[in-house]
């Protein structure tokens, strides 16, 4: 997908693809239909929740989206809303008069640009209010199952521990580590799993180590027998 990029790094080696390789069979054996926490039904309603669950937990989230999608079940309705009474809806997510404006401003687009329609191609996605290529990725990779690398707080931080990209890489250099050590066909299910093993195990205070499955093939200097410290 074209993009503004960092100076190219290099290739891969064969070890390093072997170690991803075993990183990967690890978590689909501990996760072996990896999901999202989030709950829903179609494009929209996913969309919809990841939006709100930037700075927010997928359990607020998934107690917020039930009443909000039978008030708005699709982008039109959404596009037309009452802003006051989105934001009192959205509030218990944070952030929610900003939440409640991009998730309008979003709708609307779809509805003028997309006939209503969530559009399957990221770079699409990320030109609509309020979307960005990790809410793209999300979106394109588990309700159209095309192949995406989603790069939130979680497959930031493991990925950094685990040495599959650069302790202080970004969330585009992560994006590019993981798509280069990692088959394409995998990338959504590598993602998912990634923030299932972050939010159990790979936690960013007190990190279960001595739990880990991927314990032998960590590199973070930090583990240890009691957990780790709070780096990320």
């Amino acid at each position: 997908m074209a993009r503004a990029r960092a100076p190219q790094r290099p290739a891969p080696t064969p070890a390093e693809k072997a170690r991803a390789r075993r990183i990967l069979e690890r978590l689909l054996r501990r996760y072996p239909d990896p999901k999202l926490a989030l709950h829903w039904e179609n494009p929209y309603q996913l969309l919809v929740a990841v939006i709100l669950s930037a700075q927010c937990t997928d359990e607020r989230v998934n107690q917020v989206t039930p009443e909000l999608f039978r008030r708005y079940p699709d982008p039109a309705a959404l596009a037309r809303a009452d802003l006051r009474e989105l934001e009192e809806l959205v509030r218990p997510t944070g952030y929610y008069r900003s939440k409640a404006r991009n998730l309008q401003a979003c709708c609307r687009a779809l509805v003028e640009r997309f006939g209503g329609r969530v559009p399957e191609d990221p770079e699409l996605l990320v030109q609509l209010p309020g979307v960005g290529r990790k809410t793209a990725h999300m979106v394109v990779g588990n309700a159209f199952g095309r192949p995406a690398v989603a790069v939130d707080t979680h497959v930031l931080r493991v990925s950094r521990r685990l040495g599959l990209a650069p302790p202080e890489a970004d969330a585009e250099e992560v994006e590019e580590a993981l798509e280069a050590l990692f088959p394409r066909a995998r990338w959504t299910q590598l993602s998912n799993a990634l923030i299932l093993h972050g939010r159990e195990t790979c936690t960013a205070r007190r990190p279960r180590c001595e739990a880990c499955i991927l314990r032998d093939l960590c590199p973070w200097p930090e583990k240890g027998p009691g957990g780790g410290g709070a780096k990320g």
